[in-house]
């Protein structure tokens, strides 16, 4: 009896790869899962299925993980503003947990004796699969081919003729991860730090040229509205990608620092996510006090970093997440964009929980809480240690 193996699939190169050399090399049974974290229709997830049977796989499961992705990740990197290194939202590294999670289950339901990815040896993938594995079962082995073998794609396109599967491999020169919050492409131009990927590589094409105003109405922190009509947060996500996809909004470079210490570059397309971080961190500048501004600062980069890192087992995640959720209970209200081709402006914000009200002043006009005289007094107490210090060193 055959030893059973899960193999996380995409349906790209990678894992199409993977299914006849697991099958017919490492004389495994195959059972492929395809997580769905966002990026993909009906049509194109029973195009994978498909393409996972003509490659040799036993059975095929395809997991819908969206809410799961949403409730217990994006909705804390929206309450946190995260951007890592104030560029990136981070669209992929945010889904892999999720992914190898749903991946895992399937492991435990068919009593599979190995699990498998198709991440290379260079990247950040392979550790956020294997540590999901490692911690939550080490009794199952890890097999990645790709990393093991150190192919390049042409070799395995060669394999893949070999053994009779001469699929269209035409775009095969980049690597495109799409989910909810994003989509990642990489491509021999993103292996140096000057080249930049043609136009054409791009997910989504420029067809919009002219200028469109929007409003985003936020609910505790959560974008539930566009524009006036009702609907769900993830609903909204989409929304806003057709929105805003068809004017070239939302591209730009990723260059960092990856978990096994190389440094990275990617081109990413996230025109949703962009645009709500913005209009989200707009309107808690008007409804969250300074110190709350802060530290959510100091702790949501944090928790953008675990992310980043496969650390979202850490039990401070959990804690940090308390500490977003609780800072969102006022920020409710409405924020209008402009949607420009290759651009976007966040222009302003209305709320009941709105500190800039007027009924304590108006900015470089009038206070109304305070004097002019109680200002004098304040500056020589602020200004009465650093008197001090210049006193004593005057001279230096």
């Amino acid at each position: 009896m055959k030893q059973k193996v899960v193999l996380a699939f995409s349906g790209g190169l990678d894992t199409s790869f993977c299914v006849p050399y697991l099958k017919d090399e490492k004389g495994l049974e195959v059972h492929t899962v395809f997580v769905n974290t966002g990026g993909f229709s009906d049509e194109e997830a029973k195009h994978i299925e498909e393409r996972a049977f003509q490659l040799g796989a036993t059975t095929h499961t395809c997991v819908n993980a969206v809410e799961n992705y949403y409730n217990r990740g994006i909705k804390y990197l929206i309450f946190g503003n995260v951007l890592k290194n104030n560029t990136y939202p981070l669209s992929v590294s945010s889904e892999r947990f999720f992914q190898a999670l749903a991946v895992l289950d399937e492991v435990k339901k068919i009593g599979a004796d190995f699990v498998a990815h198709g991440s290379t040896g260079a990247g950040n993938d392979q550790v956020r699969f294997d540590l999901v594995f490692e911690v939550l079962a080490p009794q199952v082995k890890i097999i990645a081919p790709i990393r093991e073998l150190v192919w390049s794609r042409q070799q395995e396109i060669d394999y893949l003729r070999k053994k009779g599967f001469d699929f269209s491999w035409e775009k095969s020169k980049y690597s495109i991860n799409q989910g909810l919050w994003g989509t990642s492409v990489g491509g021999v131009e993103t292996l140096k730090s000057n080249g930049t990927i043609p136009e054409e590589a791009y997910p989504s094409q420029v067809t919009d040229f002219g200028v469109e105003r929007i409003t985003i109405r936020f609910e505790k922190g959560e974008p539930v509205a566009l524009n006036g009509e009702k609907m769900t947060p993830i609903e909204f996500i989409h929304k806003l990608h057709q929105t805003a996809a068809k004017f070239g909004i939302g591209r730009d470079v990723h260059v960092g620092d990856t978990i096994i210490g190389m440094k990275g570059r990617v081109v990413f397309e996230a025109p949703a996510p962009l645009i709500i971080v913005k209009a989200h961190h707009l309107l808690e500048k008007h409804v969250l006090t300074k110190q709350q501004l802060y530290w959510k600062d100091q702790l949501a980069n944090w928790y953008g970093q675990l992310m980043h890192e496969a650390q979202y087992l850490e039990p401070v995640m959990r804690n940090i997440e308390g500490f977003l959720e609780d800072t969102q209970k006022y920020v409710t209200g409405d924020v209008d964009v402009e949607l420009r081709p290759y651009h976007f402006a966040v222009l302003g914000c209305t709320s009941d929980y709105d500190l800039m009200n007027s009924k304590f002043g108006e900015y470089g006009e009038i206070n109304k809480s305070l004097t002019g005289q109680d200002i004098v007094g304040f500056t020589k107490v602020i200004a009465n240690p650093l008197k001090i210090y210049y006193n004593i060193h005057q001279n230096d």
